[in-house]
């Protein structure tokens, strides 16, 4: 089974798992991707408040590291998010 897969296995609710697909359908080979959560909200037709509940959800559980960006003159950009391995107490047998 895919690590991906075992994301349903985990028991979040269904926004966290709608936004951790999205995140690994945007990240590159690294696991890494750095949408806006306007972007994400607006791609995934939810709130920027929901997304912002999927994304604290799935940092709390460890599936995604976040770290913010800035642009040259200082200001703050879109947080990269980093995907990490899920769990391993999630049962492989499913």
């Amino acid at each position: 089974m895919n690590v991906e897969r075992r994301i349903y296995d985990l028991g979040l609710p269904h926004r966290a798992v709608t936004v951790y697909c999205y995140l690994c359908d945007r990240s590159n080979k690294k696991g890494e991707c750095f949408p806006s959560a306007k972007t994400i909200a607006q791609d995934l037709s939810l709130s920027r408040r929901t997304v912002f509940r999927a994304l604290h959800e799935l940092l709390e559980k460890g599936l995604i590291e976040k770290q913010p960006r800035l642009r040259n003159n200082g200001g703050s950009s879109s947080n990269l998010y980093r995907l990490t391995n899920v769990p391993k107490e999630v049962n492989d047998n499913v």
